[in-house]
């Protein structure tokens, strides 16, 4: 009689974590570079969507600054210890659709009453975590579903590149010529890196349009422990929209980005994490911590996969620099031009957005994915809930209406 097999709740690393001299030997230009350009990433556009919603809510230079310290270098020094630990990429940064939600409720609720919905989120997200239930029923969800909706999410990052193409020739022009050169001749590749060739010449050609306008700022960040306050009108607008944007969109966007680059990510303890680590950020007036998908989408495209957990140490190591360095180092990337970010954006995940729509038009459940990519690029938020879910939600429902033959496990 064949005995059951048993699974534990909470996914142990598959091999002990690596010595500094293993690191060090998988470390290379690529996997250094995939690391640099996912933090510029996270630095940049995301960065923005934090000061803008804080600037129309009303909060204080001071408060913004404490906020950006929280996203990185409490969320770097998780990413570069998973990273180890678990050796693949683990990019832990913070939930940008959640930010927008927030940045909406500022227009109504107070800042400490959001605090407040930050540490009940957190702790929500921790007790769903300990249920262990969360990599179930990501394991249940139809993979080609899941990455239409990250194919809609993503789909932004290809449409900016072409539009900043269109609008600042002299600045797309060169990086994207640089970026082809440097993929079409893979030796000159290895040597540089083609996101990275393309990161210099949009460097040197913002540098001679002279269109570097850089504010004075400070240097260091002053983090700000800050006291929130509980009122039922925020938990019950913010909570839930914040854990489904962290738990479902975010993290599922970052386990299925890593799943089709051939990783295993533990997505119990994810959870468990996300929730651990978005209660001292909520102390310093940080929204919730979640597994990215972009980032880590940038991170699996650096390298070969055995090395790749490299790129997410360089990112985490280099995100904890960001935190303390946040005000001088937000002012520097906000001095760029849009289509510097853009290109840099775009050309970095045009991969990425290439396996989502094999994955999820190749196979199986074509018309769910095709509902889950139009809902999710429609940007509709009912509930105040990222309209990500909706995709995800509407593609399964679609498919279990009208393609139930492709849920029979003898036909994956």
């Amino acid at each position: 009689m064949e005995k059951p097999v048993h699974r534990e709740r909470f996914e142990r690393p598959a091999s002990p974590a690596t010595g500094p001299r293993r690191v060090l030997r998988d470390l290379s230009g690529a996997s250094v570079a995939g690391g640099i350009v996912g933090l510029v990433f996270s630095a940049s556009g995301p960065i923005a969507v934090i000061l803008s919603a804080g600037t129309h809510g009303g909060l204080s230079s001071a408060q913004l600054a404490s906020w950006v310290f929280g996203v990185f270098f409490l969320n770097g020094i998780l990413t570069a210890i998973a990273s180890w630990v678990y050796r693949q990429p683990l990019a832990f940064f913070w939930t940008i659709p959640g930010t927008v939600v927030v940045g909406a409720s500022l227009n109504h609720l107070s800042w400490p009453e959001i605090l407040g919905a930050f540490v009940v989120t957190a702790l929500l997200i921790l007790a769903i975590g300990l249920t262990g239930w969360v990599r179930t029923i990501m394991a249940a969800l139809p993979m080609p579903i899941v990455m239409a909706m990250v194919a809609g999410v993503f789909l932004r990052f290809g449409l900016d590149l072409v539009t900043a193409t269109g609008s600042d020739m002299s600045v797309a022009v060169p990086m994207i010529a640089v970026f082809a050169v440097l993929s079409a001749f893979p030796r000159a590749g290895r040597l540089v890196p083609p996101i990275l060739g393309a990161l210099a010449a949009g460097a040197l050609a913002v540098a001679a349009s002279g269109r570097f306008a850089l504010d004075s700022a400070g240097w260091l960040a002053q983090p700000m422990l800050q006291t929130p306050e509980f009122s039922w009108r925020a938990i019950t607008e913010l909570v839930v929209p914040l854990a489904i944007t962290v738990l479902v969109v975010q993290n599922g966007q970052g386990t299925a980005v890593l799943k089709q680059a051939g990783h295993n990510p533990p997505t119990n303890v994810a959870a468990v994490l996300c929730g651990l680590w978005s209660l001292p950020a909520a102390a310093v007036g940080a929204v919730s911590t979640c597994l990215t998908g972009p980032t880590n989408a940038l991170l699996v495209a650096s390298t070969e996969r055995s090395r790749q957990y490299t790129a997410g140490i360089v990112c985490g190591l280099g995100a904890i620099v960001v935190g303390l360095f946040a005000p001088a180092f937000v002012s520097f990337m906000l001095a760029t031009p849009p289509a510097f970010i853009a290109v840099l954006g775009g050309l970095a995940m045009l991969r990425a957005l290439q396996g989502a729509f094999v994955t999820a038009f190749s196979t199986n459940f074509t018309l769910g994915a095709l509902l889950a990519f139009l809902v999710t690029v429609s940007g509709v938020n009912p509930l105040n809930i990222n309209s990500a879910f909706w995709g995800l939600l509407a593609g399964v429902l679609v498919s279990l209406a009208l393609e139930r033959q492709h849920f029979n496990p003898r036909n994956p």
